[in-house]
C-alpha cells in the first residue's frame, strides 16, 4: 500500500510509503489521525493549512461485498470541526484495488488555476482544468470520462463546490447510471474547492484485487458475511431496502412522529403515502426506470434506484430518504417528482440536500416560499446557480440562511443541518446528533433501527445506546462498509476481525476492534477539543427542548448530564 500526496502550491504528486502511525488506518479512522497528526485544529477551514482526505475503507479493492465506499475528510468549512462523509460509487474500491491508502491534497493552487487530479497504476497528474470552469457534477463526470474512458471513476464538484459553498459536496460515479453519488455532508466540497481541485479522475482499469495475508479465512468469512445479507428479511432479494432503497422507512418515520415537516414544525405529513418507498418503486417500474440497482461493484444488497420522469427520462440516481425528507416533507412537497426535480439541481450544483432542504425550510418560514410551493422552492436553488447575494446565503447552509434572515427555529446541532428524523420523537437521534463529533449526521449513530431495544419517546437509555451506535458506526466508516451491510458485523464483531485479520494478517481480537474503533472517536473527540468544541456544544437547538412536536407533542428533554456522559470515558 502507498500514499499520494497531493501539493497544489507547487502542482506536484507524489507517492510515498505509507508512514507506521497510518498503517492500520483506512477510511474514517485515516481521516481522523491525519487531521491530528498534520493540520492544525485551529487553521481556517478554506485556508492552505488544512487537508482534504481521500480514503478507502480497510477492506476497499477487496472482493467483500458493500466494501467499497469512499471516505473523504478535513476540518469542516460548515462545523469547523472534523468531518468525514462517504459515498458509494466506484472509488472506494478503485483506490484499494490501485494500493492507495490514502490520497492526502494540500496547499491551494495559484487564485484563479483549477485542475484535475488523474490516477492510474503507475502515475499520478496534475492536468490544468479551466475548460471544466462552472460545469455541473454530470457534465464533468461526462466530460472527463470522455476524455479518458468510460472505465474511469470521476470524483468531483460542481459550482457549488468551486464558490466555496459550505453546504457543497463531493459527486462520485458508480455503476451503470449510478453518475451522481455523494460524500456530502460538512461542505467538504467547498475543501475541494478551496485548494482549486476541480476532480480526480482513477484509472484502475486491470488493476487486481487487493492481495489476501490468509486468503482461506478471508474468503470464509466473505461468504458467510455475503450469505448472511442475502438471506435476511431486510437486505435479501425479497427485502425492504432491495425492493424499495432508504426510502422504505418513509412510513414507519411518518407513523413514529419523527418526519420533519414543514421546517421540522411537525412529525407526521398528510402526503407521506405518496413518498414512501413502496410508490417509488410503482412509479419508477411504470415508467422504465429501475429499482435493485447496486452503486458500487458486488454489492448483494442493491438498494439504489433510477427514478425517470413520465417520459422515462432518468432524473436522478438515487433517490434517497433523506432527500426525500428534506426536500419533501420538510418543504411541504409531496410527489416524487417534485422531489426528484429539487434532488436534481442540488446533485448538479454540487449541493448536500439535506443541509439545502434545512435552509430551504427555513426560507419559507422567513417568507421567502410557501411551503408546498415546488417552484418557490425551485427558484431558491436557481439562485444559488445564479451566484446571488441570497444564493450564496443559502449555500452557506441553514445557519448563516437562518442568521441572515432572522429565524431562530434552525434545526441544526454544530452547526449542521439536521437529517430526516426529528429527535424530539426519536430521541436517541438527538442524544447522537448533540455528542457525535460530526455534529447532526445519522450515519454517526442512527437510533431508528434501535427503536426496539429504547423506547424512541423515552427520556432514559439512550447515551449507552448512541454510544454503541456510534461505536459501530466508525467501524463501518473505517472499513469502507456500507451502513445496510451493518446487522452480520455488529451482532458478531467477529466475523469483522475475521475479514480483516484475512485480509492483513494482524492477528486481531475482538478486543483489539473494539480498541481500534473507540480510538476513531477519541481522535476527533481531540481534534474538536484542539478546535475549541466544548461540552457547551453538546447540544440541541432551544426550540426543540420547549416547542412540543405534534403527534406526541413532544419535546427534547434528555438531561444534559446524560449527554455528557454518552461518550464520556471511551
Amino acid at each position: 500500500m502507498k500514499m499520494l500526496r497531493v501539493d497544489m502550491a507547487r502542482q506536484q504528486a507524489t507517492w510515498e510509503p505509507v508512514p507506521p502511525v497510518y498503517e492500520r488506518l483506512g477510511g474514517r479512522a485515516l481521516i481522523a489521525r491525519i487531521l491530528l497528526e498534520e493540520v492544525p485544529a485551529t487553521s481556517e477551514p478554506l485556508g492552505p493549512a488544512n487537508k482534504l482526505i481521500l480514503a478507502p475503507g480497510l477492506l476497499g479493492g477487496t472482493a467483500a461485498t458493500c466494501s467499497g465506499r469512499l471516505s473523504a475528510g478535513g476540518k469542516s468549512p460548515l462545523t469547523g470541526g472534523v468531518k468525514e462523509a462517504n459515498a458509494g460509487g466506484n472509488a472506494g474500491g478503485d483506490l484499494g484495488r490501485l494500493g492507495i491508502r490514502g490520497v492526502i491534497v494540500e496547499g491551494q493552487a495559484p487564485p484563479g488555476e483549477l485542475y484535475v487530479l488523474h490516477v492510474s497504476a503507475d502515475r499520478a497528474e496534475l492536468v490544468p482544468a479551466h475548460e471544466l470552469r462552472g460545469l455541473g457534477t454530470y457534465a464533468t463526470a461526462e466530460a472527463l470520462k470522455a476524455r479518458w474512458g468510460a472505465h474511469c471513476t470521476v470524483i468531483c464538484i460542481g459550482p457549488a463546490g468551486e464558490r466555496r459553498l459550505a453546504a457543497a459536496g463531493i459527486a462520485v460515479t458508480g455503476e451503470g447510471r449510478q453518475n451522481s453519488r455523494h460524500a456530502a455532508r460538512g461542505g467538504l466540497g467547498a475543501l475541494m474547492g478551496s485548494r482549486g481541485l476541480k476532480a480526480v479522475v482513477l484509472d484502475a482499469r486491470g488493476a487486481p484485487v487487493v492481495p489476501l495475508a490468509e486468503p482461506e479465512l478471508f474468503r470464509r468469512a466473505s461468504r458467510r458475511f455475503a450469505r448472511e445479507l442475502i438471506e435476511s428479511p431486510k437486505t435479501g432479494k425479497k427485502g425492504s431496502s432491495h425492493l424499495y432503497g432508504t426510502a422504505s422507512i418513509v412510513s414507519a418515520v411518518n407513523e413514529l412522529g419523527a418526519l420533519p415537516t414543514r421546517n421540522f414544525r411537525e412529525g407526521r405529513f398528510e402526503q407521506a403515502e405518496n413518498l414512501r418507498g413502496e410508490t417509488n418503486r410503482e412509479i419508477t417500474l411504470s415508467r422504465g426506470g429501475e429499482m435493485g440497482t447496486r452503486c458500487m461493484p458486488g454489492c448483494v444488497i442493491a438498494c439504489s434506484n433510477v427514478f425517470v420522469d413520465p417520459t422515462g427520462k432518468p432524473i436522478v440516481a438515487t433517490l434517497q430518504y433523506e432527500t426525500i425528507g428534506l426536500l419533501g416533507s420538510n418543504l411541504g412537497l409531496g410527489t416524487l417528482d417534485d422531489v426528484a426535480e429539487l434532488n436534481y439541481l442540488c446533485n448538479d450544483l454540487g449541493l448536500d440536500t439535506i443541509e439545502i432542504g434545512a435552509a430551504l425550510g427555513v426560507a419559507a418560514e422567513a417568507g421567502l416560499a410557501r411551503f408546498g410551493d415546488k417552484e418557490g422552492f425551485a427558484a431558491l436553488i436557481h439562485e444559488i446557480a445564479r451566484d446571488t447575494v441570497l444564493g450564496r446565503t443559502l449555500g452557506q447552509g441553514v445557519v448563516v440562511t437562518g442568521r441572515v434572515l432572522g429565524v431562530s427555529r434552525v434545526p441544526a446541532c454544530k452547526g449542521q443541518g439536521m437529517p430526516a428524523y426529528d429527535p424530539r420523537a426519536l430521541k436517541g437521534n438527538g442524544v447522537t446528533y448533540a455528542t457525535s463529533p460530526m455534529g447532526a449526521d445519522h450515519t454517526a449513530g442512527n437510533a431508528f433501527g434501535a427503536r426496539n431495544e429504547v423506547a424512541p419517546l423515552a427520556i432514559e437509555g439512550h447515551p449507552a445506546l448512541t454510544r454503541r451506535l456510534q461505536l459501530g458506526a466508525a467501524m463501518l466508516d473505517a472499513t469502507g462498509l456500507c451502513l445496510f451491510a451493518r446487522p452480520p458485523v455488529w451482532a458478531d464483531p467477529q466475523l469483522m476481525v475475521d475479514l480483516i485479520n484475512g485480509c492483513y494478517g494482524w492477528g486481531w481480537t475482538v478486543e483489539d476492534l473494539d480498541r481500534f474503533c473507540r480510538q476513531i472517536l477519541r481522535d476527533e473527540l481531540e481534534f474538536n477539543r484542539r478546535a475549541g468544541f466544548t461540552a457547551a456544544h453538546d447540544r440541541l437547538p432551544e426550540f426543540m427542548m420547549c416547542e412540543p412536536l405534534p403527534p406526541h407533542n413532544a419535546v427534547f428533554d434528555v438531561p444534559q448530564d446524560d449527554l455528557h456522559a454518552a461518550l464520556a470515558g471511551l
